[in-house]
Parts: C-alpha cells; structure tokens; sequence
C-alpha cells in the first residue's frame, strides 16, 4: 500500500512551490510524512546546493525547515479536526515566522532526515519545533509559526 506525502494531498492550484509544490519541476518536491507523533522528511541535497565545498547552503537548510513545517502545520490541524488530508475545504499554511539556529556545517552528499513536532495548535496558528541531522549529527534546528491562509485565499 503507498502512503501519500502531506504535500500530495494540496491542490493543484497551490502546488506549485519551490520547496514542497509536486507540480514545480525546478522545485525540490520534498514528501513530508508522519513517523508516530513527530513527522519526517528525507532529502539528500545535490551537488549544486553547495554553500563551500563539501557543505550544503544555508538557504536550502533554511527551506527544508519552512516547508517541512509547513506541511506539518496542514497535517497536524487535519489530525486536529479528524479529518483526511483529502477532505474539503482544503487546508493550507503559510510560514508567519521562521527561526533557524544552524548548530554545525551540514554536509553534502549524505541524506538528511528532517524532524517536526507539533508545539502548539490554537486556531488557525501551528507552531513546530524542527530538528535537521546529517549521519545522525544535529545541524541545524528550528521553530516555525504557520498560519493557516482563508479558504478564498485558495481560489
């Protein structure tokens, strides 16, 4: 049985971001997937996501932890209200606040494993807690407050 991503489940209308948008060719498309209570990405960063050699730049970190966390945010206020991720209206979230401490150089060429638990759910605001490691080394982490866009904010 396949298990669909978080962002497998946005319109198409709104699939069309850099960092997670299954319609952006040129984007990164990362698949966001809950792993028990917390949720996961995996990605390995190509040779052109190079800060210095043989490190990742900052910039890509910094978009994994937005859009993992965004995708979160989406999951975690449908689980909120018992519903599916492919249950109508559909719910979308917006980065209000991006914080990111890098703890030590992330390198290159190794997959890196993105973490997120949900701090708080109130309303139409997600706060989640993001942790990123490489060959189990934490590099970088993170807080990011989502906020949930209107449904006309979608049409």
């Amino acid at each position: 049985m396949d298990i669909k991503a978080f962002q497998d489940y946005y319109p198409d209308d709104v699939a069309h971001c850099y960092g997670c948008g299954h319609l952006n060719d040129q984007g990164l498309q990362i698949k966001t997937f809950w792993d028990g209570d917390e949720t996961l990405t995996r990605y390995t960063p190509e040779p052109h996501h190079t800060a210095v050699p043989g490190y990742v730049y900052g910039g890509l970190l910094a978009s994994l932890v937005d859009c993992h966390s965004t995708g979160t945010a989406a999951a975690a206020k449908y689980r909120e209200e018992k519903r599916s991720m492919d249950s109508l209206p559909a719910l979308r979230f917006l980065t209000a606040s991006l914080k990111v401490e890098y703890r030590k150089p992330t390198p290159l060429g190794v997959p890196l494993e993105i973490r997120g638990r949900i701090r708080e759910v109130k309303g139409r605001k997600v706060v989640v807690d993001v942790e990123l490691k490489a060959q189990d080394a934490v590099c970088v982490t993170g807080q990011v407050i989502c906020i949930q866009v209107p449904e006309d904010f979608l049409k």
